[in-house]
């Protein structure tokens, strides 16, 4: 299970997987995104701008399959998972939906952040890990 959003970790945590060529007939493999629930700006923004981003989202995640394809994955051996249902963090979504299913793996990309900004913004990645205590984790930094 691959943790993704339109971000450059997540575009990192994808170029990892492609890269394991070792791991392309051995996998199957899920992209899944979680929403979150809104943030007051982003309700301020209304309902289009969140279609938007789903729709954005949408489009991201199918590039994302196409590059896995392309890097020799089998396409019936994708699955493409957007919850729309939000979820109070991103961490809770993908712990949630870890629980499940069957996966063997969480991949999460981490963006470089300084001890105080993970301190106050917290890192969805480090909550993962420390919740899926006994499970595989790799985390990747963009």
């Amino acid at each position: 299970m691959i943790a993704f959003n339109d971000s450059r970790s997540s575009a990192a945590a994808l170029d990892w997987l492609t890269e394991m060529s070792g791991l392309i007939d051995a996998c199957a493999v899920t992209l899944l995104h979680v929403f979150h629930k809104p943030t007051g700006s982003e309700e301020m923004m209304g309902k289009k701008y969140i279609q938007n981003t789903t729709a954005r989202l949408q489009a991201a995640m199918e590039q994302a399959r196409l590059k896995l394809i392309s890097a020799g994955f089998q396409p019936e051996a994708i699955t493409l998972k957007l919850v729309e249902t939000p979820y109070l963090t991103a961490a809770e979504g993908i712990i949630d939906q870890f629980n499940q299913g069957k996966y063997d793996l969480v991949v999460i990309g981490r963006k470089s952040m300084s001890k105080a900004e993970e301190f106050v913004l917290g890192d969805t990645s480090i909550r993962v890990v420390r919740a899926l205590e006994g499970t595989a984790v790799l985390v990747v930094k963009e």
